[in-house]
């Protein structure tokens, strides 16, 4: 069933089953705020098993891109496009968010993002990448990393 993130009212719906339940809805709030405020756009996140295709595509890009593959469970995912970019979000048990932005026109920034909920650790599956730290009122502290897409997904 799809939920519509609240971003005034921080909700663990859909993330119960992760130890850090309450800085990943942070984390997940904090991204609705910013879609929300940059594009009006509502971010609503479906049970993984529910957002296959798009769990999918993330885990291709991440395999064929740079051989990595997530060790934890997707919990929830979402695929959306705003102005000409498709993005695509996957939440994970562990704490870590996934996002996937793919400019869609010829020469478009194309990116993967990678977030870490307060309180989690960095998992060895991203041991080799540097992660800048992002103060925010609804996550705490954010932890984030990303690579530059190079190939046609």
């Amino acid at each position: 069933m799809s939920y519509a993130v609240d971003f005034t009212t921080v909700s663990t719906v859909g993330l119960e089953s992760s130890p850090v339940a309450d800085a990943l809805a942070g984390l997940r709030a904090n991204e609705a705020r910013y879609f929300k405020n940059k594009y009006d756009h509502v971010f609503t996140v479906d049970p993984a098993g529910d957002a296959e295709a798009t769990v999918a595509w993330v885990h291709e890009i991440l395999s064929e891109e740079r051989g990595i593959v997530i060790g934890s469970r997707p919990l929830e995912a979402t695929g959306f496009q705003v102005e000409n970019m498709r993005m695509a979000y996957v939440f994970y048990e562990s704490g870590l968010s996934v996002n996937v932005m793919y400019g869609l026109d010829e020469g478009g920034k194309r990116a993967v993002g990678f977030k870490l909920s307060d309180g989690m650790e960095v998992p060895e599956e991203l041991s080799s990448f540097k992660f800048a730290r992002q103060k925010s009122k609804l996550a705490g502290t954010i932890r984030g990393s990303y690579f530059v897409i190079k190939k046609d997904h």
